[in-house]
Protein backbone atom coordinates (compact mmCIF):
# COMPACT_ATOMS: atom_id res chain seq x y z
CA UNK A 1 0.00 0.00 0.00
CA UNK A 2 1.91 3.04 -1.22
CA UNK A 3 0.93 6.41 -2.59
CA UNK A 4 2.37 9.88 -2.89
CA UNK A 5 0.62 12.66 -1.01
CA UNK A 6 0.77 16.24 -2.17
CA UNK A 7 -0.69 18.77 0.22
CA UNK A 8 -0.01 21.88 -1.87
CA UNK A 9 -3.67 21.96 -2.87
CA UNK A 10 -4.56 22.31 0.80
CA UNK A 11 -2.59 25.56 0.91
CA UNK A 12 0.17 24.21 3.10
CA UNK A 13 2.29 27.30 3.80
CA UNK A 14 5.50 25.47 4.68
CA UNK A 15 5.26 22.66 2.12
CA UNK A 16 5.78 19.72 4.45
CA UNK A 17 4.50 16.35 3.36
CA UNK A 18 5.11 16.69 -0.34
CA UNK A 19 5.60 13.28 -1.95
CA UNK A 20 5.33 11.54 1.43
CA UNK A 21 5.11 7.75 1.38
CA UNK A 22 2.13 5.96 2.85
CA UNK A 23 3.74 2.51 2.69
CA UNK A 24 2.92 0.32 5.68
CA UNK A 25 5.70 -2.05 6.80
CA UNK A 26 5.33 -5.71 5.89
CA UNK A 27 3.40 -7.85 8.33
CA UNK A 28 1.18 -5.06 9.69
CA UNK A 29 -2.58 -5.28 9.22
CA UNK A 30 -5.08 -2.47 9.70
CA UNK A 31 -7.19 -2.61 12.86
CA UNK A 32 -10.90 -2.51 12.02
CA UNK A 33 -11.81 0.67 13.92
CA UNK A 34 -13.97 2.68 11.53
CA UNK A 35 -16.05 4.58 14.09
CA UNK A 36 -15.47 6.26 17.43
CA UNK A 37 -12.40 8.15 18.57
CA UNK A 38 -9.84 5.74 17.12
CA UNK A 39 -11.76 5.48 13.85
CA UNK A 40 -11.58 9.24 13.39
CA UNK A 41 -7.89 9.48 14.35
CA UNK A 42 -6.49 6.24 12.87
CA UNK A 43 -5.85 4.13 11.07
CA UNK A 44 -3.75 2.02 13.42
CA UNK A 45 -1.99 -1.13 12.26
CA UNK A 46 -0.87 -4.18 14.23
CA UNK A 47 1.59 -7.00 13.93
CA UNK A 48 2.15 -9.96 16.23
CA UNK A 49 5.64 -11.42 16.61
CA UNK A 50 6.23 -14.19 19.17
CA UNK A 51 3.04 -13.35 21.12
CA UNK A 52 4.10 -9.70 21.25
CA UNK A 53 1.69 -7.23 19.72
CA UNK A 54 3.05 -4.08 18.13
CA UNK A 55 0.89 -1.23 16.94
CA UNK A 56 1.98 1.35 14.42
CA UNK A 57 0.77 4.24 12.31
CA UNK A 58 2.06 6.47 9.55
CA UNK A 59 2.06 10.15 10.63
CA UNK A 60 -0.34 11.98 8.33
CA UNK A 61 -0.87 15.73 7.98
CA UNK A 62 -4.07 15.52 10.06
CA UNK A 63 -2.00 14.13 12.97
CA UNK A 64 0.41 17.09 12.94
CA UNK A 65 0.81 20.49 14.52
CA UNK A 66 1.60 23.50 12.27
CA UNK A 67 5.31 22.55 12.26
CA UNK A 68 4.68 19.17 10.62
CA UNK A 69 5.31 17.19 13.82
CA UNK A 70 2.91 14.60 15.21
CA UNK A 71 0.74 16.23 17.88
CA UNK A 72 1.20 15.02 21.44
CA UNK A 73 -2.50 14.19 21.62
CA UNK A 74 -2.12 11.68 18.79
CA UNK A 75 0.94 10.19 20.48
CA UNK A 76 -1.04 9.85 23.74
CA UNK A 77 -3.89 8.14 21.85
CA UNK A 78 -1.34 5.75 20.36
CA UNK A 79 0.12 4.95 23.81
CA UNK A 80 -3.39 4.44 25.22
CA UNK A 81 -4.03 1.82 22.53
CA UNK A 82 -0.58 0.16 22.42
CA UNK A 83 -0.32 -0.40 26.16
CA UNK A 84 -3.57 -2.27 26.89
CA UNK A 85 -3.76 -4.10 23.55
CA UNK A 86 -0.29 -5.57 23.93
CA UNK A 87 -0.65 -6.11 27.68
CA UNK A 88 -3.88 -8.07 27.17
CA UNK A 89 -2.01 -10.46 24.92
CA UNK A 90 1.10 -10.78 27.11
CA UNK A 91 -0.87 -11.25 30.35
CA UNK A 92 -3.39 -13.74 28.90
CA UNK A 93 -6.27 -11.29 29.31
CA UNK A 94 -7.44 -11.38 25.68
CA UNK A 95 -11.12 -11.37 26.58
CA UNK A 96 -10.99 -8.59 29.20
CA UNK A 97 -11.83 -4.92 28.86
CA UNK A 98 -9.04 -2.80 30.38
CA UNK A 99 -9.98 0.85 30.93
CA UNK A 100 -7.14 3.27 31.62
CA UNK A 101 -6.70 4.38 35.22
CA UNK A 102 -3.50 6.36 34.65
CA UNK A 103 -1.40 7.22 31.62
CA UNK A 104 1.84 9.20 31.67
CA UNK A 105 3.84 10.16 28.61
CA UNK A 106 7.36 11.42 28.05
CA UNK A 107 8.07 12.86 24.62
CA UNK A 108 11.67 11.93 23.83
CA UNK A 109 11.90 13.28 20.27
CA UNK A 110 9.67 14.40 17.44
CA UNK A 111 7.71 12.17 15.10
CA UNK A 112 7.69 14.15 11.85
CA UNK A 113 5.11 13.99 9.11
CA UNK A 114 5.48 10.82 7.06
CA UNK A 115 7.41 8.79 9.62
CA UNK A 116 6.35 5.33 10.81
CA UNK A 117 5.59 5.24 14.56
CA UNK A 118 5.73 1.81 16.18
CA UNK A 119 5.34 0.74 19.80
CA UNK A 120 6.46 -2.11 22.04
CA UNK A 121 5.02 -2.89 25.46
CA UNK A 122 6.29 -4.57 28.60
CA UNK A 123 3.95 -5.76 31.35
CA UNK A 124 5.49 -4.82 34.70
CA UNK A 125 2.97 -6.29 37.14
CA UNK A 126 -0.45 -7.88 37.12
CA UNK A 127 -2.64 -8.14 40.21
CA UNK A 128 -6.16 -9.48 40.52
CA UNK A 129 -7.70 -6.12 39.50
CA UNK A 130 -4.89 -4.03 38.01
CA UNK A 131 -2.22 -4.23 35.34
CA UNK A 132 0.90 -2.02 35.14
CA UNK A 133 2.75 -1.65 31.83
CA UNK A 134 5.27 0.54 30.05
CA UNK A 135 5.98 1.16 26.38
CA UNK A 136 8.50 2.70 24.06
CA UNK A 137 7.56 4.05 20.66
CA UNK A 138 9.93 4.84 17.84
CA UNK A 139 9.64 7.19 14.86
CA UNK A 140 11.41 5.60 11.90
CA UNK A 141 13.40 3.50 14.40
CA UNK A 142 14.41 6.35 16.76
CA UNK A 143 12.89 6.51 20.28
CA UNK A 144 10.26 9.25 20.40
CA UNK A 145 7.81 8.36 23.21
CA UNK A 146 7.91 6.54 26.51
CA UNK A 147 4.64 5.87 28.33
CA UNK A 148 3.48 4.14 31.48
CA UNK A 149 -0.05 2.98 32.12
CA UNK A 150 -2.16 1.50 34.87
CA UNK A 151 -5.22 -0.39 33.69
CA UNK A 152 -8.21 -1.86 35.51
CA UNK A 153 -8.74 -5.50 34.63
CA UNK A 154 -12.39 -5.22 33.73
CA UNK A 155 -15.13 -7.62 32.80
CA UNK A 156 -15.04 -10.25 30.10
CA UNK A 157 -16.11 -8.72 26.80
CA UNK A 158 -17.08 -10.82 23.79
CA UNK A 159 -14.45 -9.68 21.30
CA UNK A 160 -15.45 -12.56 19.03
CA UNK A 161 -12.04 -14.24 19.00
CA UNK A 162 -10.27 -11.15 17.65
CA UNK A 163 -7.15 -11.59 19.80
CA UNK A 164 -6.85 -15.24 18.84
CA UNK A 165 -7.01 -14.30 15.15
CA UNK A 166 -4.30 -11.66 15.68
CA UNK A 167 -2.07 -14.29 17.30
CA UNK A 168 -2.38 -16.33 14.12
CA UNK A 169 -1.54 -13.30 11.99
CA UNK A 170 -5.06 -13.04 10.59
CA UNK A 171 -7.07 -9.89 10.03
CA UNK A 172 -9.71 -9.14 12.64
Amino acid sequence: MEAALNDSAAGNPIGYGLHMTTKIPDGFIELPFKTGFVGVNGPLYCRVVDRTLRLGFRVEERHCNPMGICHGGMMALFADMQLPFAARMQADLADRFMPTMSLTTDFLATAPLGCWVEGRTEVLRKTHKTLFAQMLATADGEPCLRANGIFKIGPVVPFGGAMERLLKGEAI
